[in-house]
């Protein structure tokens, strides 16, 4: 038996003109919590759509559990639990309901499967008869995951599941995926939230439907070539256009309420970026260094990818 549980091969997907994934390769360990990390638009929705037999590929090879997405379509479909983007689930069924019907389409009862969902569906028991449709964001988000799992899939591919949920929330949902990893099921999240990527095993940086680096989050954090500096000055306003015109700096762009600055500490220190600003009318300089988390990575690699003409 394979130890991977997904397998892709120079996938295509265009939409006429416009190249939605050009030639990804990438696979998952069987048991992994792996991440698809990129903003809109680079490809993620794309990829777990083929991956879940909801799209046929213009080019490449993917696979499932071994099976072919294509040509084992069915087969598929009854081994993998997937939470889309947009909260699919019945509006006007109550959540008892809803876990009871997805439960029958895989001829199965909730009550085979609870443990695998106990967790879960007990903070959102209290509510059981309440419509699906009137649930907050949190309980509508648990919902779903509770009715992925509920036939107990050998993977279950979960389509940026914390967008647009509180913090509170988000961090449960993170607890839960790690959870359900002692059941053995493989794991396939797609997040443009980059604080999310050091929760998995393994991620993958996406953009512009290409895949830019596949690694650990601690590896690829520890490969970052640059020193970095967080900044503030009593001028944000006008700050990464004047760190842009210095040629030593690599990159600088905003990170919550600093400026993070990627520099080689060879041909730059902190007091000549000191000085630099100092001379282009900032005051009140506020300058540490910082050690890089996966958004400094990304914006790196995305600098390096514009560079090579990508």
């Amino acid at each position: 038996m394979s130890a991977l549980s997904v397998v892709v091969e120079n996938l295509v997907r265009k939409y006429d003109k416009i190249v939605a994934l050009e030639g990804i390769n990438v696979s998952v360990r069987k048991g992994e919590l792996f991440g698809f990390i990129g903003p809109d638009g680079a490809g993620k929705t794309s990829l777990f759509r083929i991956l879940t037999t909801l799209l046929i590929p213009n080019s490449g090879y993917a696979t499932v559990e071994g099976f072919d997405v294509v040509k084992d379509y069915k087969k598929i479909r009854d081994i993998i639990g997937y939470m889309p983007g947009r909260f699919s689930l019945y509006q006007d069924l109550s959540v008892e309901e809803n876990l009871n019907f997805f439960a029958s389409i895989f001829n199965t009862t909730p009550k085979e499967n609870y443990h695998l969902i106990k967790d879960i569906y007990q903070q959102i028991e209290p509510f059981k008869d309440r419509p699906a449709g009137k649930l907050s964001g949190g309980m509508k988000q648990k919902l779903a995951l509770s009715c992925a799992l509920i036939h107990k899939p050998e993977a279950l591919f979960l389509d940026e599941p914390t967008t647009g949920v509180d913090a509170v929330s988000r961090k449960e949902f993170w607890e839960m995926l790690k959870n359900l990893q002692n059941f053995g099921i493989s794991i396939v999240v797609s997040t443009p939230y980059m604080d999310e990527a050091s929760l998995c095993d393994r991620v993958a940086l996406m953009q512009n439907g290409k895949i830019m680096e596949i690694n650990t989050p601690k590896n690829i954090q520890s490969e970052y070539p640059y020193q970095i500096a967080a900044v503030r000055t009593d001028n944000m306003y006008d700050i990464i256009n004047h760190l842009q015109e210095n040629k030593k700096v690599v990159s600088a762009f905003r990170f919550g309420d600093n400026i993070h600055i990627s520099y080689n500490k060879n041909e730059l220190n902190e007091n000549e970026i000191k000085s630099f600003l100092e001379s282009k009318g900032h005051q009140i300089i506020r300058l540490n260094k910082v050690e890089a988390d996966i958004e400094d990575c990304f914006m790196a690699f995305m600098n390096e990818n514009k560079h090579d003409g990508i």
